[in-house]
Formats: C-alpha cells, structure tokens, sequence
C-alpha cells in the first residue's frame, strides 16, 4: 500500500498539467511582446495618459481669459419706483407722476455682450506656465512607462526563473524515483540493504515536495505577470523565452561616462523635475506682471424699451485699463512662495542628477557582479553533474552505497539552483541598467 502511494504520489507530481487548471488555449507571450505590451498599455500608463489629458485642460482653462467672450441675455421687468428714494422731484402739474410711487411699468431688454482682453502680459505668463506644468506630466507618463516596462520585465523574468526551477524538481524527482528503483533492485537481488531503500524513499518523497512548492510559485509568478500587464489573473500565458539565452537585450554603450551622459539626457524623471522648475520660475514671473496695466474691451448691443413693440436698438462700447496699485502684499507674498518653490526644485535637480550617476554605476556594478557569478554557476554545475554521474556508476556497480549518490545529488540540486539563480540576477542586472539609463522601453 505505501508503494502505491508513493508511487501516486510520483504520478501526480511529474504529471504535465501540475496544479494548473486553466480552460482555453494559453496566450503566447515572448519577452519582446511583453515589454511592448506594457508599454503601449499597462494600467500605469492608461492612468497617467489620464493625468496628460487633465493637465491639457488646465493649459486651456488658462488661456480662456485671453480669448474672447459672447454671451445673450433676455429680460423681462415689471416694477415700481420710490421717487424720493431716487431724489426725483417732479412740479405738481398735469402729466407728471403724483405722490412718491412711480408704476407699474414694464421694461424689456435683449442683448448681445462681447469681451476681449486687448493686454494682459500676465495671462500670457500663466499660460506659459501651464504649458510648462503640462511638460512636466508628460514627462511622468515616460516615467510611468519605464516603471511598468520594469515591473513587468521583472514579472517575466522571475515567471521564467519559476518555470525553470519546476523542470529542475521534475528532473530531481524522476532522478530519485530512478535511486529508488535501484535500491530495490538491489534489495531484490540480494547485494542492497533496506536502509539503502528507506534513504531513497526520503530523497523521492523531498524532491515531489519540491516541485509541489515550486509548481505553486511558478503559478503564482505568472498571476504577478498577468497583473502587471493588465491581464486577468487566471489568464494560461505560455512564455516563449527561456534564461538561457542572454535575456534582456537593450543597445547600450559600454563606457561609463557615455552611459551616465545618455541617462541625463533619457531619464524621465530628470526632465519632469526640470518641467516642474520651468513651471514654478513662470508662475513667479506671472505673479510680478500682475503689476503690469491690463487692457480690456468690451461691447453689447440690442434693443430695449416699455415693451417689445417700442423697443429700440442700443449699443454700448468700452474700453477699460486696470493697473494694479495695492493688494494688501498678497502678491508679494505668491511671489515669496513661488521663488521658494524654484529652489527647492534647484535643489531636487541637482540630487536627481547625482542620484542618475550613482543609480547607472551600481546597476553597472550589479551586473558585472551576476556575469562573473553566471560564469562561476556554470562551472560549478559541471562539477556537480561529474559527481552525480560517478556515483551512480559506483553505486550501480555495487562498489558504493546510495548515501554517495543522495549526497552528489543534493549537491547537484544546489548547483543547478546557483545556476538559475545567477541568469535570473544577471537578467534582472540587464533591467536594472536599462531602468537607470531611462531606456527600459527598449528592451528586448
């Protein structure tokens, strides 16, 4: 009974399907595709397109007051008047209103009104500086972009590391089902122990507990994944790429200081910063205009009367000028804020740029770091499987317990993990010096 349950067991785990019960056919998805997929419409980048289209409108809410204005009024009036109340004094003779009430009487009146500011330096200025706080948002839709394009690189690439690690317990469990296999074989034959059975059973028994972990992670590595491309969770995604190869691509220079030269110039948050301090020295140079005589005109024009049949046309044409005298120093005051506001955004400028460099030299570092250790995983899985392969042999030959090869084993299944480990760092590195380059778009 416990030989068929472990054998169920075996079954189950090295099955194909796994834990997954997933309906319809699986989405093909490279890691070219994903980025791009990411790029074009993550739900990071759909809610900053959002964030462009409000800051467009505050640029045309703001150039509304220089553009002219039409309007249409109709009334109707019916009223009475206090003659006193207006210092009317009417003689008492024929035809003049008696007593200190005037009416009833009707008034109608309609109308067509327009206004146009002539000059107004300081509406110009404010637009200027919409259109500069409008730079700045788009440059945080580029951030936004990259983010997701990160987030998602990293979502495939620990995706892959899942999967790979699956087929690595596959391949330990199939081994150990082969160990027990021959330890009973020996046991049959006369030349093996129980205790060399038992060990093997342990070592079965550890390695399907493995894969069930790691068909867990693998599974929930593909949610992530799903999520950070706007997919539904239980989405079946079939990844085309593997981390074998040397994945992600990005055409980068290889020198350090073309590398920091070509951030300053890509990153997206370095510019937003720069957009935001635009915007900040235009809105103090739109406080200090406000000082500056504004022009207005304005004109209507219409008929009125006691009645619509008596009403006759009448116009009016103004032009007025505004100066600014005093407001109780609140401009000032908006002009003290805004300055503050230009050099605290000096101040971020200049840390961006020092964080842009130290960000691309330890990405730079990384990655240098996850070759070398890339290099060091290989050699060390060769290793492991010569030690694997000998005592097997010695083990099938009689000449050597299966404690040998439980021990070449575990110590294969450490190296093996090294080695996925080392590609997955030194995919992530790639992302990262992209990511810090401000190119993360880029890859492929």
């Amino acid at each position: 009974m416990r030989k068929r349950s472990l054998l169920a067991l075996v079954i189950a785990a090295l099955s194909p399907a796994g834990l997954r019960a997933q309906d319809g056919a699986p989405l093909p998805l490279s890691f070219a595709a994903a980025v791009s997929r990411a790029a074009g419409g993550a739900p990071l980048i759909t809610l900053a397109g959002l964030r462009t289209d409000e800051a467009r409108a505050r640029v045309r809410e703001a150039r509304a007051p220089l553009l002219p204005g039409l309007s249409a009024t109709g009334s109707w009036v019916n009223q009475t008047l206090n003659k006193d109340a207006l210092g009317f004094q009417f003689p008492s003779l024929p035809g003049f209103p008696s007593g200190k009430r005037i009416g009833p009487f009707d008034l109608v009146d309609a109308r067509l009104r327009v206004t146009q500011t002539l000059f107004d330096y300081a509406g110009i200025v404010r637009v200027r500086a919409a259109r500069s706080q409008l730079a700045g948002v788009q440059a945080d839709s580029g951030l936004a972009a990259e983010s997701a394009v990160q987030a998602t690189a990293l979502a495939y690439l620990k995706t892959l590391r899942a999967r790979a690690i699956v087929a690595a317990r596959q391949a330990d469990s199939a081994l150990a089902a082969e160990l027990v296999r021959l330890a009973q074989a020996q046991q049959d034959a006369g030349v093996g122990t129980a205790i060399d059975v038992t060990r093997a059973r342990t070592q079965l028994v550890a390695a399907v507990g493995g894969l069930v972990l790691a068909r867990n992670l693998e599974e929930r590595a593909r949610i992530d994944l799903a999520r950070t491309l706007g997919l539904e969770p239980d989405t079946p995604l079939e990844l085309t790429d593997t981390l074998a190869g040397a994945l992600p691509l990005a055409e980068l220079p290889a020198a350090r200081d073309s590398l920091v030269a070509l951030a300053l110039e890509r990153r997206h948050d370095l510019a937003a910063e720069q957009a935001r301090g635009f915007a900040a020295r235009r809105a103090g140079s739109a406080i200090s205009a406000e000082r500056l005589p504004r022009v207005d005109l304005s004109a209507n024009y219409g008929a009125n009367g006691l009645s619509f049949g008596e009403a006759i046309a009448t116009r009016l044409i103004a032009v007025q000028v505004t100066v600014p005298i005093l407001d109780g120093l609140r401009r000032e005051s908006r002009q003290a804020e805004q300055q503050a506001a230009v050099r605290a955004s000096d101040v971020r400028l200049a840390e961006l740029r020092r964080q842009v460099a130290a960000d691309v030299d330890a990405a730079r570092l990384d990655l240098s770091s996850a070759e070398q250790q890339q290099a060091i995983a290989i050699d060390r899985l060769q290793l492991a499987q010569q030690e694997l392969d000998q005592s097997r042999e010695r083990f099938t030959a009689g000449v050597a317990g299966n404690i040998e090869v439980i021990n070449a084993q575990l110590s294969f299944v450490r190296a093996r993990d090294a080695d996925i480990d080392a590609r997955f760092a030194a995919a992530v590195a790639r992302v990262a010096l992209a990511r810090a380059v401000g190119v993360a778009r880029l890859l492929h």
